[in-house]
């Protein structure tokens, strides 16, 4: 198996920066703690303040997918229509080097 990075851009609405900055945030600690979790780190942008990038590494894609069904994933799913400004920029990469 493959280990594999996470790169996802979410870009928020007008207004609700701070908002979607807390709600991004309070993924951070339960999902390092998902089996499979190498490291989940997030980041903002310093020419955009509406926009946030996380990176991520998985063990394998098996278990990002595990972690993509958990409840507070499933959680933000449910109220990041209101936060985001269009549908989020995902790209599942292979690791090549370490």
């Amino acid at each position: 198996m493959s280990k594999i990075a996470v790169v996802a851009m979410f870009k928020a609405k007008a207004g609700q920066e701070d908002a979607l900055g807390e709600a991004l945030g309070s993924l951070v600690s339960p999902s390092r703690k998902d089996e499979g979790c190498i490291s989940y780190d997030l980041h903002r942008s310093t020419d955009d303040r509406s926009v946030f990038v996380f990176y991520e590494q998985w063990e394998s894609k098996e278990l990002l997918d595990e972690h993509l069904a958990q409840p507070h994933l499933r959680a933000f799913g449910e109220k990041a229509g209101e936060l985001l400004d269009g549908p989020a920029d995902v790209k599942i990469l292979e690791i090549l080097s370490y």
